[in-house]
């Protein structure tokens, strides 16, 4: 048995040294490692099992981090991180106080780009090339790796358009593997597998008519042809395009053969690759599966229900209605953009669409939202998933902005539902008809009702709009939650003996909010003390202040939420308990006030 060689590699200086024959023993022991690790700390799998060869001849070719090398998206990052200074600490990954899930620029001097949301690699590793050319620097390289499921999104066609017009010195490495998180859909997805079976006329390249000089498909895991081919293209000037042909999840037969459950499994066994499966008996259920099959079932019934994704059926559960109603359930690949508009023009012709973007997500749409949307008043039904705090996978996925976004827009309705059974009434509710857009928000993880789908589901209570509710009445302070936090609220009430001077009212609407309910609350309590899984900058707590101001209220208001600063890593309960939101926090600020 030969030595270790991993253990060794503290740099890419160090892989550098070894004879190019000995790098795929190196991708072995990568692999495994990541294996190891994964399977018992959990995190993205595949992703990074399918590029562990490019990853190595990247880092063994090019002189990073002199040469700037960025990855879209950061899934595929693990093998980078652990080459990179971080195997000592990869056991830390997406834990609080530990490495981050993505590569990030305040972590290591090798992650030249911050890449939590996809298809941006190609525009910022064009913006660093031509900012080298402006300083004179000619030999410096810039590396985008991109995913065939990001590269099909407009942000990297906008980098393309533009970087074929330059003589940046841009290398741009498809990493085609034919799945996103889900399996790529559309047109370009296509093409790409004409080009891979060699169905596709040479002369016929969209590659190439874009200026780039093309290279490829080429096997993305013969690190030999992979580290021949970077040779070459390092001498090469411009603007370069290689095509890389890669299996997600790649050493590892079940990742393999499961690609979509193996992208973040959970924990697994190292060697047989077999999924330690939890219970999920006497379970309350996920929200994304009370979201899915209360829009199937509504769907049956009504003809006009439209179900849209972009990219994220499985996490969004769309796909029950994308499985039993294909013809009118579309994921439309990483474009969010595209979703909102397509949704509304669908309204235009009098459908009733549900648009499903995490609420991250979301961001990248946002003047959709204003100029295709609001302006026209299209009733489009957002369904905002993973809103709040998201845990593991940090500041690039928190839904903590979409309150304070959304509430400054004219003409929309903000709903967050206190438990499960609110959110499939909400839904039941804006499809029987409303004459505006409305954004349903609602958080990742389970709901509170372990027995809803064989009791609730399929039960409808249509929801007045606007309207607040007291769960619990007191004597002097008044506590106003918005969505599900309530429930943390509740408990802390409840560890504290149901407090008699405390009040606890559930706020779901963010706008409308319920007027009547406030100038009582304003008129019976001395402290309001408002709570939300959201920036406290310009969210619930502060549409509350703004109705105090407007009413000449001087009742003493504190605000609870996600402060201003970006929350990093870690579980929820543990951001939670950073952003003082948890139930044991709550018992303390309620118990002295």
């Amino acid at each position: 048995m030969s030595a270790n060689l991993l253990s060794n590699i503290n740099t890419p200086i160090d892989l550098r040294q070894l004879d190019e024959a000995q790098l795929p023993q190196v991708a072995k022991e990568l692999r495994d490692f990541i294996i190891d690790i994964v399977s018992v700390k959990e995190g993205h799998l595949g992703a990074s099992l399918g590029v562990i060869e490019l990853t190595i001849a990247l880092h063994y070719v090019f002189n990073t981090p002199e040469d700037l090398l960025i990855w879209d998206v950061g899934h595929q990052a693990y093998g980078h991180k652990i080459l990179t200074g971080r195997r000592e600490t990869f056991h830390t990954n997406r834990q609080l106080g530990g490495i981050s899930g993505f590569p990030k620029r305040s972590e290591s001097i090798y992650d030249a780009f911050g890449v939590g949301h996809s298809s941006t690699s190609i525009s910022a590793a064009l913006g660093m090339a031509i900012a080298s050319n402006l300083k004179g620097d000619f030999k410096k390289q810039h590396i985008a790796v991109i995913g065939d499921a990001s590269i099909a999104s407009g942000m990297a066609f906008e980098g393309l358009n533009h970087a074929g017009v330059t003589d940046a010195n841009l290398l741009v490495i498809l990493n085609d593997n034919a799945i996103g998180i889900d399996p790529s859909v559309g047109a370009l997805k296509n093409y790409l597998t004409a080009v891979k079976e060699g169905k596709n006329p040479k002369q016929n390249n969209m590659i190439k008519s874009l200026n780039f000089d093309y290279s490829g498909p080429i096997d993305g895991h013969d690190v030999f042809a992979l580290t021949a081919a970077l040779k070459r293209l390092q001498k090469t000037k411009g603007p370069k395009f290689l095509h890389v042909i890669t299996t997600k999840g790649k050493g590892l037969k079940q990742a393999e053969e499961d690609q979509v459950k193996y992208h973040a499994p959970g924990k697994f066994d190292a060697k047989s690759g077999k999924i330690h499966l939890k219970s999920e008996e006497n379970l309350p259920p996920k929200y994304q599966d009370v979201f899915g099959l209360t829009l199937l079932d509504l769907a049956r019934k009504n003809k006009k229900i439209i179900g849209i994704t972009p990219a994220m059926p499985t996490g969004s559960s769309l796909k029950f209605m994308m499985n039993a109603i294909p013809e009118r359930a579309f994921d439309v690949g990483i474009a969010e953009q595209h979703a909102v508009t397509l949704s509304a023009g669908m309204a235009t012709q009098g459908m009733i669409v549900f648009c499903n973007i995490y609420s991250t997500f979301l961001q990248r749409a946002y003047d959709q939202v204003i100029h295709d949307v609001a302006i026209q008043n299209l009733p489009v039904i957002f369904c905002l998933d993973r809103a709040g705090l998201v845990g593991e996978d940090g500041a690039t996925h928190h839904g903590v902005f979409d309150i304070a976004y959304l509430r400054c827009i004219p003409n929309m309705i903000i709903y967050a539902p206190l438990n499960e059974i609110q959110l499939q009434n909400i839904l039941y509710t804006a499809q029987l008809g409303l004459k505006n857009p409305i954004a349903i928000r609602y958080p990742r993880g389970r709901g509170v009702t372990p027995d809803w789908q064989s009791k609730h589901s399929g039960n409808y209570i249509e929801i007045e709009i606007g309207k607040a509710t007291c769960l619990k009445e007191g004597t002097k302070i008044a506590v106003l939650s918005n969505g599900a936090i309530g429930k943390n609220v509740t408990e802390a009430l409840a560890n504290l003996n149901n407090l008699e001077t405390i009040s606890h009212y559930d706020f779901p609407f963010v706008k409308p909010l319920d007027e009547n309910e406030l100038h009582h609350i304003f008129k019976n309590f001395k402290t309001v003390i408002t709570i939300e899984d959201g920036t406290i900058i310009g969210g619930f707590g502060n549409s509350i202040l703004e109705f105090a101001s407007q009413n000449n209220y001087n009742t003493k208001i504190k605000i609870l939420g996600v402060p201003d600063g970006f929350i990093e890593q870690g579980t929820v309960l543990e951001q939670q308990q950073f952003c003082k939101i948890d139930v044991k926090s709550l018992e303390l600020i309620f118990s002295t006030k």
